[in-house]
C-alpha cells in the first residue's frame, strides 16, 4: 500500500527554487494526477516542458511571471497568504509546451498535472474568474474557490479549487468518494489535498476509507502536508481553534465530478 500522507522537504532545483513536494504516478501509485509545490524567492526561474501532461499553475502566494511561448503573463497573483482568503491566479498549459516562471518576490506555486495530449490554448484564470460557493451549515461551513471546475472549457481533464474550512468544521463532508466509472451516477477521479492551516503549529484530520475498509486510513495532516486520496471516502476536520486551507487536484478518465455519498452519513443533510 502506498503512503497517503506526504510531507514537506527542500530540494534546491536551482539557485532561488526549491521544491516542497513532487508527486508523480510512477512513485505514487496514482494514474491520473502529479503535482509539484516549488517556493522561489527574487531573481527565481522555473522552466518546465510538458510532454503528456497538462498544467495549471496556480500562485498561492506572491506574484510571479509566466510565459509560454510567446505569450506573457506578467505579475500574476493576488495574495500574500492563502489566508488571505481571496482567489487568486492560475494559469493552464496544455501538453507539447513549455513555460516558464519567473519571479522578483517570493512566491509558492503549486502545479497539478494530468495526463493528457490534447493541444489546448493556454489560458490566464484570473482571480476574478474564479466562482465562489459557500457550502454546509452548522459545523460543516466551508468556502471554494473553483480555479477549473468540471464545467470548465479551458482543461482536458483538470479540476482544480481551493476550499476554506472554519475552525470547528468538517469539510469534504459528509464523506463522499468518486471512484466507480458509473456515470450518470458516479465518476472516476483519483484526488490530491495540499494542507495549510492557521496558526501554523496547528493540524487536523483526514480519514481516507472504502466500504469495505480494505482501505482504511486517519491522518493527523500539518502544515503543508499532502494526502493522496487514490479512491474512497475522505472527510477532513478541522479543530477548535484553527483553520484549514487545502488545494484539491481531481483527474480521471472523463472531466465530471459526480459523487457518492456514504449513505450512513448522508442524513445530515436532511437536517432542519
Amino acid at each position: 500500500m502506498v503512503e497517503l500522507k506526504r510531507r514537506p522537504y527542500k530540494k534546491e532545483l536551482s539557485e532561488h527554487v526549491v521544491e516542497c513536494h513532487h508527486v508523480t504516478r510512477e512513485a505514487d501509485g496514482l494514474r491520473y494526477i502529479e503535482m509539484r509545490v516549488l517556493n522561489l524567492s527574487k531573481g527565481g526561474i522555473y522552466t518546465e516542458e510538458l510532454t503528456n501532461l497538462e498544467a495549471c499553475i496556480v500562485v498561492m502566494t506572491g506574484k510571479i511571471d509566466v510565459t509560454v511561448g510567446e505569450e506573457s503573463f506578467k505579475q500574476i497573483g493576488n495574495r500574500q497568504d492563502v489566508f488571505d482568503r481571496v482567489p487568486t491566479d492560475s494559469v493552464y498549459v496544455s501538453s507539447g509546451k513549455t513555460f516558464d516562471i519567473m519571479t522578483n518576490e517570493d512566491a509558492r506555486v503549486l502545479i497539478a498535472y494530468a495526463p493528457s495530449n490534447k493541444s489546448l490554448p493556454t489560458a490566464l484564470i484570473k482571480a476574478s474568474d474564479n466562482t465562489v460557493e459557500h457550502r454546509g451549515k452548522y459545523q460543516n461551513k466551508r468556502t471554494v474557490h473553483n480555479i477549473m471546475d468540471d464545467q470548465s472549457p479551458i482543461s482536458d481533464k483538470l479540476i482544480v479549487v481551493e476550499v476554506y474550512t472554519d475552525s470547528g468544521n468538517w469539510s469534504s463532508y459528509p464523506p463522499h468518494k468518486h471512484d466507480q466509472n458509473n456515470l450518470p451516477h458516479e465518476s472516476f477521479l483519483e484526488e490530491t489535498y495540499y494542507h495549510e492551516m492557521t496558526p501554523k503549529h496547528g493540524f487536523v484530520f483526514q480519514r481516507v476509507y472504502t466500504d469495505d475498509r480494505s482501505l482504511d486510513e486517519t491522518m493527523t495532516v500539518e502544515h503543508e502536508n499532502v494526502v493522496l486520496v487514490p479512491k474512497g471516502y475522505h472527510p477532513v476536520s478541522v479543530p477548535d481553534g484553527y483553520d484549514g486551507y487545502y488545494l484539491n487536484i481531481m483527474a480521471g478518465p472523463i472531466k465530471k465530478w459526480q459523487f457518492h455519498n456514504d449513505k450512513d452519513h448522508e442524513w445530515i443533510l436532511s437536517r432542519d
